[in-house]
């Protein structure tokens, strides 16, 4: 019986008390940007679809594939009625920098504490860095769908074919 009850405790710490699924309301966040404005989710609650890619650590390998990828392909996005960021828990400063260094002229958002990391369940254990994961959020501040399966060099149009499939509207 009490390897049983050890057994469970270890259960428990080892995983998430909650974990975000699709249909769940998305975490609020207000988060400092790249381009020196601040991004709120409730800002587009009713006017437009979200969708918030994580990533690990500016200037890294893949984070750099990745932000390359929207920054050269963003047209495919920008097609949808969605707003569109990458985020991170690394300091306003570097993200910048990183924008800057990509030609990324879309918005880095900065989480360096990492709660709004830890709340969307993307945050390292014991680390203060980002798992990759990308949220598509709808209008109603759902999440539409959670893609964990990411490829950085096709990030920008696997986001604008994912957006297709979920249904968001294309601008006129």
């Amino acid at each position: 019986m009490r390897k049983l009850f050890l057994l469970a405790i270890c259960f428990s710490i080892a995983l998430p008390a909650f974990a975000l699924e699709v249909g769940d309301q998305a975490p609020a966040f207000s988060l400092a940007a790249s381009d020196g404005k601040t991004y709120s989710l409730e800002d587009y609650r009713g006017k437009q679809a979200v969708v918030v890619a994580w990533y690990p650590k500016a200037f890294t390998k893949g984070c750099t594939i990745e932000c390359k990828s929207l920054a050269e392909n963003g047209h495919l996005i920008r097609e949808y009625d969605a707003a569109y960021f990458m985020a991170s828990t690394d300091e306003v400063e570097d993200n910048k920098k990183f924008a800057d260094e990509q030609k990324a002229d879309f918005p880095l958002l900065s989480d360096p504490t990492g709660e709004v990391a830890e709340a969307y369940d993307v945050k390292m254990p014991v680390l203060n860095m980002a798992k990759r994961v990308t949220f598509y959020i709808g209008k109603d501040g759902k999440i539409l769908k959670i893609d964990r399966d990411i490829k950085p060099a096709s990030s920008a149009q696997d986001m604008a074919a994912t957006l297709g499939e979920l249904g968001v509207a294309r601008k006129e």
